[in-house]
């Protein structure tokens, strides 16, 4: 093994607009959009709020980018969110974040991806999926792509790329057939809406509906671990961003669109595998095994790049000296290995752990804490640079005059993404409690690590 410098922050900028925007949404499109439809409507089974949700869940993450873009367009240092904290605020926080990033939010986001996977295998092979088939087959997915991204993976732009393009085509062949099946009867719709919930029932329903919304659209602030990596990057990485989110809007109300369209809002909240019922429904069991391979191409591709991003957070944590030394190191193929390992073997445990909405729930109210103290980061640092204060200790991250990307609408639209993250978090809570406490509880075990390791500080030279 081979010690990281600070020579490897000088990457070659080889990504450009297209890449970037590719990037972002594949980062986004994993598996959520072909299964947590049924579970949108479970919680709100009407046509209009379900389109709703998934259109507010799109406004969020547009804010979100917005917010990624200004702060990713500061610095290109690996690490991302965690360099943000932990600049913005203490090592203590960022360090929580890297420990809920490995223990929760990326490691149970990428075990609940992987059961995707194994859903639509065995829908592939008409095989009956029970939660250990699933969870055994989606270990295995896992222990594989951790060793194929062990030895070096071909993973730049044009892999990339491909991946994309291959979740697009089954996207638009769900959306295309899709279309041509007849609606579902009115009657399943009338009754659907026959009762008369209260309000507030209304809103926790509605609430709860964005958890697995949220779930789906996450994955655009990890376009900032490739910031070192982009042409032009003040200028690409914003506009990506947006590119991206956009596409991604319009590609999640289409399917869900379509899946009210074909299965009807009943129909819909009774199968656990939406999109091969669409395609069964306007192919027969020809388009249900076309749509599942395709969601397994996709899944996998989505597993695959979160195995070779998400490392980078462990790496930066590392180097501060915060975790373990061998993670800030390479092998010869220039990839943190040990990293790479550590996140495939959390993410397998994870996987035995629970059914996929346990795993989803455990996420979910973690990942938004995260996202809404991030936000504040910008208010921190446009205030630093008011003040021209420098940053706290152990946090090299330049005070710049202004930043290269600034967030429109701030402070509004910074405040608008604030409130979601809090009003999910409390809708997380309030529905599921026993589940997200077990998240928090995890979370906050990173403060004793934390301490740990501190005391044990060696950073690394």
């Amino acid at each position: 093994m081979t010690r990281l410098t600070s020579a490897e922050a000088h990457l070659a900028r080889r990504l450009g607009l297209f890449d970037i925007t590719m990037i972002v949404m594949g980062g986004i499109i994993g598996a959520g959009i072909f299964i947590t439809p049924y579970i949108v409507a479970q919680q709100v089974p009407s046509t209009i709020l379900i389109l709703g949700a998934w259109a507010f869940g799109g406004l969020v993450a547009l804010a979100g980018a917005f917010i990624y873009a200004e702060l990713s367009s500061q610095s290109s240092v690996s690490g991302g969110q965690y360099v943000y904290l932990r600049d913005a605020f203490h090592p203590a926080l960022a360090f929580v974040y890297g420990w809920a990033l490995l223990l929760v939010t990326q490691s149970g986001g990428m075990a609940a991806v992987a059961v995707t996977f194994a859903k639509y295998v065995c829908a592939l092979r008409h095989t009956q999926t029970s939660d250990n088939l699933a969870a055994l087959l989606a270990a295995l997915a896992l222990a594989v792509l951790t060793i194929i991204n062990c030895f070096g993976v071909r993973a730049g732009s044009t892999t990339q790329n491909l991946f994309m393009i291959l979740k697009l085509i089954a996207i638009a062949a769900l959306v295309l057939f899709g279309l041509s099946v007849t609606s579902a009867p009115p009657s399943a719709l009338a009754r659907s809406t026959s009762s008369a919930p209260t309000l507030w029932n209304s809103l926790t329903a509605f609430g709860a509906a964005l958890i697995p919304v949220q779930f789906a659209y996450g994955g655009w602030q990890t376009s900032c671990f490739v910031a070192g990596e982009v042409r032009e990057p003040q200028k690409n990485l914003p506009r990506g961003l947006l590119l991206g989110v956009l596409g991604v809007i319009a590609v999640y109300l289409s399917v869900s669109f379509v899946c009210v369209h074909a299965l009807g809002p009943v129909g819909l909240s009774q199968t656990r595998t939406p999109a091969s019922s669409v395609m069964q429904l306007a192919l027969g069991e020809n388009g249900a095994r076309i749509i599942a391979a395709g969601i397994a191409v996709s899944t996998i591709g989505f597993l695959s790049q979160s195995m070779l991003t998400t490392p980078r957070v462990y790496f930066a944590m590392a180097e501060d000296g915060l975790f373990f030394a061998s993670l800030a190191k390479l092998n010869r193929a220039r990839v943190p290995a040990f990293a790479i390992a550590l996140q495939g073997a959390v993410a397998i445990l994870i996987t035995f752990s629970g059914r996929y909405e346990q795993i989803l729930n455990y996420v979910v109210s973690v990942d938004v804490i995260f996202f809404a103290l991030t936000a504040g980061c910008v208010f921190v640092f446009r205030h630093r640079r008011k003040t021209d204060s420098p940053p706290p200790a152990a946090s090299p991250m330049p005070v710049q005059l202004a930043p290269p990307f600034r967030v429109p609408g701030h402070p509004v639209t910074t405040l608008f993404f604030i409130v979601a993250c809090c009003a999910m978090l409390f809708s997380t809570v309030y529905r599921y409690p026993h589940n997200s406490l077990i998240g928090l509880g995890i979370m906050l075990t990173g403060l004793p690590a934390y301490l740990f390791w501190k005391t044990r500080r060696v950073p690394i030279q």
